[in-house]
């Protein structure tokens, strides 16, 4: 039984299927309306999100937060670009979603999706990988609603990154549903979604670590 399926199942032998209906459509249509407004209300400068029908303000990242999304960017970045593999964007990145809109700390796009971005686009595809580096007001929902949307829609790799424990967990997409393959502070980590991607846990934390591995990677 699909996913679908099983959550149809027990709407489908209810009573009161055709008021459950009208009132999801009702609700479905409020939504909609939500994220049109907020299309068109969100402007460069802000980080925002459009999460089940409610706009999400971020604030202001903490230090250790902000150098390993510069580490993981600059690494994964800096790779995606010298073998030509697609593009690498961060934070202010709005990924459009079925439902929800979001804005992770860095996404890889491989060749086939990159290749219709413009110099003006705003709203960019699902991404075939995205880092979250985890705050307390964020934890619940990278690992809630987002860690279930990034799997049922295609993001075929996904690390969350705790940038004070420096530990990096790396979920691989398998039939629909996100593997485990790492969660370590120490060790390789070897992508799945950038082709021939693989470096040292340890530059992802640590500055020296990082311009070592990058060197490496160029290499």
């Amino acid at each position: 039984m699909s996913a679908f399926a099983e959550l149809l199942a027990p709407i489908q032998s209810s009573p009161f299927l055709p008021e459950l209906v009208d009132e999801l459509s009702n609700l479905l249509a409020l939504e909609r309306q939500r994220r049109g407004k907020f299309y068109e209300e969100m402007t460069p400068e802000m980080k925002v999100e459009f999460i089940e029908g409610e706009v999400v303000l971020h604030s202001p990242a903490r230090n250790a937060h902000l150098d390993v999304t510069y580490n993981i960017a600059t690494l994964v970045g800096s790779y995606v670009r010298a073998k030509q593999l697609g593009e690498v964007k961060i934070e202010k990145c709005l990924c459009v979603f079925p439902r929800n809109d979001y804005e992770p700390d860095v996404v890889f796009f491989g060749k086939d999706k990159a290749a219709a971005f413009r110099q003006d686009t705003m709203k960019f595809p699902i991404p075939d990988l995205i880092v979250e580096v985890i705050s307390e007001c964020t934890e619940a929902r990278d690992r809630g609603v987002k860690f279930q949307d990034y799997a049922a829609h295609g993001v075929q790799e996904y690390w969350i990154v705790d940038a004070e424990q420096r530990v990096l967990e790396q979920h691989v997409l398998v039939a629909g549903c996100y593997d485990l393959k790492m969660k370590s502070s120490s060790g390789t980590l070897i992508s799945v979604a950038v082709p021939g991607f693989r470096t040292p846990l340890e530059a992802v934390f640590d500055s020296k670590a990082n311009t070592s591995a990058l060197r490496d990677l160029l290499e």
